[in-house]
């Protein structure tokens, strides 16, 4: 649909969790949630906290909702803690950025999140029924594709996001289609190795990738989620609000258009991966994945649907961040959840703009 209106839009509807005065666990910030129902309809955030030292959690904290809007958290304690030896370095430790897929062909939440462990960060796996009990899966295992001249193992990896249905794979076989973020400079992990690309790749900034696990490996055993393959390009920077780097937000939504997957564009400098960074500005955007085949993009936004504004978006422990991670439908209504400035969460109504909000 070249040229049409984009057929969605974010409306702000305030802060929903800041850090909590003298709670250490939170010093540094609470942000980038993912979030899920329990199986009573309870609807929770599993925000990134941010300890001093910049070591992250995940914790626990159930929504507030006061006529059909969130407006705040009560939190319930810390679901995931960087315990296991790869989610820790020598002088570095944090399980970061959790996003959370309900998928219902497995009655199981997904989990990926980013484990900043001695190499740095990388994508890893857990899965729960509950939201509170956690089990591991490990880190991810990109299976080797000969045709790309490269094994996507080497490099550091973030904004990891599961689709909750299955989709048709590269190969015809039904499957579980993940969305993840390579990062392409080697030398964040050996010095002196520079920006390695796989075959093909013509533009080196960070994109948006997705990748497969056939459905009935993960019916067999589901340690193999954690194992993917197919890998392919879907998006890249495109526009002038991503002109550094784009990366996957929360699970794409099931929209009558197809999949509706909301993104971040990242204009700016980058200090250095492990940075917390000072000189860059995100702002959200979002594409319409083709229902059949999330490879096809439909439309996308050449404009953010929001970005930095607000005085708690404009300042913080990175200043100048919106950063969607979670959608949740509450009373028949979508809300993006999103992080603010590295320092607190926010939360935006998400609107058809073909249709009134106010209508029913």
């Amino acid at each position: 649909m070249p040229g049409a209106a984009f057929p969605y839009r974010l409306t702000r509807m305030g802060v929903v969790m800041t850090p909590e005065p003298g709670n250490d666990l939170e010093a540094e910030g609470v942000l980038n949630p993912g979030s899920g129902h329990t199986q009573d309809g309870t609807l929770y955030l599993l925000p990134r906290l941010v300890a001093t030292g910049n070591v992250s959690r995940v914790g626990l904290a159930r929504v507030i909702i006061t006529d059909g809007v969130p407006t705040g958290v009560e939190r319930d304690g810390v679901v995931l803690e960087p315990d296991q030896g790869w989610e820790r370095g020598a002088h570095n430790a944090g399980v970061e950025d959790p996003r959370v897929t309900f998928i219902p062909r497995l009655g199981l939440h997904v989990m990926t999140y980013v484990a900043y462990g001695p190499l740095g960060p990388r994508t890893a796996l857990a899965v729960s029924s509950d939201l509170r009990s956690w089990r591991r899966l490990g880190p991810v295992l990109f299976a080797f594709d000969e045709a790309l001249d490269m094994d996507l193992n080497l490099f550091h990896n973030k904004d990891t996001v599961f689709f909750p249905e299955p989709v048709t794979g590269p190969n015809g076989v039904e499957s579980f289609a993940v969305l993840h973020r390579p990062m392409w400079d080697l030398g964040e992990v050996k010095p002196g190795e520079g920006i390695r690309v796989p075959a093909g790749v013509t533009d080196t900034r960070q994109s948006i990738w997705i990748s497969y696990v056939p459905v009935a490996d993960v019916l067999a055993d589901v340690t193999k989620l954690a194992f993917w393959s197919g890998h392919r390009f879907l998006a890249g920077p495109e526009f002038a609000f991503e002109e550094l780097k784009i990366g996957g937000g929360p699970a794409p939504l099931r929209v009558p258009e197809g999949w509706l997957l909301l993104h971040h564009g990242v204009t700016g400098v980058i200090d250095g991966a492990f940075s917390q960074q000072q000189k860059v500005n995100y702002a959200a955007g979002a594409m319409i994945l083709d229902a059949d085949d999330p490879t096809i993009i439909l439309q996308r936004t050449s404009e953010p649907l929001l970005k930095a504004e607000t005085p708690d978006e404009l300042s913080g422990i990175v200043p100048n961040v919106v950063f969607p991670t979670a959608i949740e439908e509450i009373e028949g209504r979508q809300y993006v959840f999103y992080g603010m400035a590295d320092s607190k969460i926010g939360v935006a109504r998400l609107d058809s703009s073909t249709l009134d909000p106010t209508d029913g």
